[in-house]
C-alpha cells in the first residue's frame, strides 16, 4: 500500500481531523449500549494525545438522513468516551460552522474534540465538495480510521481528503487492509472461506471473486437452499431465490471446473415457522411440504468440521442459521466452535457473525473480528474501498 500510518506521520502540535465509527447502539435511556466500536479506535485516539496532537474526532451515528434529529446527537458517545479516557471530550454542535472553528482553535495539544454527527448534513452522503473543504479546511491531517464505512465515497471518507495537506491510515485501518491482505492476497493454504446468509443475491460478486482464490468453499445459511435447488434437491418450503437459480448453478459447474470443493449442507433442522415449538431433523431431500430449513443439521457440522480440520487460514462471512432464535442456532454455533479450535488464520467479518461468534463466547479465539461488514463484504468481491483509495491519491 502506498499510504502512510499514523505513526509515520508527524502530528505533534498538528490538528487531526480523523474519521472513526462512533455509531455506537444506544440504550432507551439514551446511553451507549455497546461501546466496542469506541474501544476500537483507541489505540489511534490514545497515540494523538501521547503525540500532543489536537485531535478532531468525525462520525455518524445511525440514519438521520440528512436532518438534525436529537436522538441521533453523539452526546451519548462524547461522554462515553470522556469516562474511558480519563478526560474531557467536548461535543461540538455541528461539524461545519463558525463555532466549529472557534471549538477546533481553542484546542490545546493532547485534546480531543468531537465534531456532532456528520450525517446531519444531506452533503455527506453525497461527497459534497463544499463540505468536504470546510471539514478539511479545520485540520492539518486527515486520519481514516473508519473501515466500516471505507466502502462509502462520502464527504468525510473520500471528498475531504482533497482538502488536507498529509492523510494517513488509523491503527485500526491499517489492521484490517493488513490482514484481509494475509488472508486473500497472500494466504497459507489451504485457505478456506464460509459464506453463509440469508441471500444469494447479497453474496453474489463476493462468492464469484474468491472462488478464484480458496481451497475449499462452505456455502450454509437460507442462500444454501438457491444452490441445492440448483442441484434438483427438494428443500420443502425453504426460502429460495428462484432468480438466482441459474446463478448458483454456473457457480457450482465453475467449482467442479476448477477443482475447487464446495461444500452444500446435508441435513437441516426444520420447522413450520421461526416461531413454532415443533423441530426435527431432516436430510435435504427429505423436507416435508410446509416445513422450511432454519440450521444446518448434525450431520453437515460433522461434514464442515471435516473440510475445515486441514485449514491455515479460514475466512468468514454470514451465519449458517436463524442463530438468533435458540432453536435454530447450534450450527452456527458448533462452527464458531470448530474455529476456535483451529490452529489457523480465523478472519471472520459482517455483523451478524460478529454478533454470533460473540454469543457462542469463542471471541477471543479468533484471529481478528473485522469491524466492518460491508467494507469486509466489498474487499471479498474484489472492489477496491473508496475511502483507502483517496487515501493512496492523498499520497499520505
Amino acid at each position: 500500500m502506498l499510504m502512510k500510518s499514523i505513526d509515520q506521520l508527524s502530528i505533534s502540535g498538528k490538528k487531526v481531523l480523523m474519521r472513526v465509527d462512533l455509531n455506537c447502539p444506544l440504550s432507551k435511556e439514551g446511553d451507549v449500549a455497546d461501546d466496542t466500536r469506541i474501544l476500537a479506535v483507541l489505540p489511534s485516539i490514545n497515540y494523538c494525545i501521547e503525540q500532543g496532537a489536537k485531535l478532531i474526532l468525525c462520525s455518524h451515528l445511525g440514519r438521520p438522513k440528512g436532518e438534525r434529529r436529537p436522538e441521533f446527537s453523539l452526546g451519548p458517545v462524547a461522554k462515553r468516551l470522556s469516562e474511558i479516557l480519563g478526560k474531557e471530550v467536548r461535543l461540538s454542535n455541528d461539524c461545519i460552522g463558525d463555532q466549529v472553528k472557534q471549538d477546533v482553535e481553542a484546542l490545546k495539544n493532547g485534546d480531543v474534540l468531537l465534531l456532532e454527527n456528520i450525517r446531519f448534513h444531506p452533503g455527506e452522503t453525497k461527497n459534497d465538495h463544499t463540505l468536504a473543504k470546510e471539514l478539511g479546511e479545520l485540520a492539518d491531517i486527515f486520519i481514516n480510521d473508519a473501515f466500516a464505512v471505507c466502502h462509502r465515497a462520502h464527504a468525510s471518507v473520500v471528498g475531504v481528503t482533497e482538502f488536507v495537506k498529509e492523510c494517513g491510515m488509523g491503527f485500526l485501518l491499517k489492521k484490517e487492509m493488513d490482514y484481509f491482505h494475509k488472508a486473500i492476497e497472500n494466504p497459507v493454504r489451504p485457505l478456506v472461506a464460509i459464506m453463509g446468509g440469508a441471500k444469494v443475491s447479497s453474496k453474489l460478486g463476493a462468492i464469484k471473486n474468491i472462488l478464484n482464490k480458496v481451497d475449499k468453499l462452505i456455502i450454509g445459511g437460507a442462500m444454501a437452499n438457491t444452490f441445492l435447488k440448483a442441484k434438483g434437491v427438494d428443500v420443502g418450503d425453504s426460502m429460495i431465490e428462484e432468480d438466482l437459480i441459474e446463478e448458483a448453478r454456473s457457480i457450482l459447474e465453475k467449482a467442479s471446473s476448477l477443482g475447487i470443493p464446495l461444500y452444500l449442507p446435508v441435513d437441516a433442522v426444520v420447522s413450520r415457522s421461526m416461531e413454532d415449538a415443533v423441530q426435527i431433523i431432516k436430510p435435504y431431500g427429505e423436507i416435508p411440504t410446509g416445513w422450511k430449513a432454519f440450521d444446518i443439521g448434525p450431520a453437515t457440522v460433522t461434514l464442515y468440521r471435516e473440510a475445515l480440520q486441514d485449514a491455515k487460514t479460514v475466512v468468514w462471512n454470514g451465519p449458517l442459521g436463524a442463530f438468533e432464535e435458540k432453536s435454530f442456532s447450534r450450527g452456527t454455533f458448533a462452527i464458531s466452535s470448530t474455529l476456535a479450535s483451529l490452529h489457523a488464520l480465523t478472519i471472520v467479518g459482517g455483523g451478524d457473525t460478529d454478533r454470533a461468534i460473540h454469543e457462542a463466547g469463542d471471541t477471543s479465539e479468533i484471529s481478528y473480528m473485522s469491524t466492518g461488514g460491508g467494507a469486509f463484504l466489498h474487499l471479498l468481491e474484489g472492489k477496491e474501498l473508496p475511502g483507502v483509495k483517496a487515501l493512496e491519491r492523498c499520497g499520505g
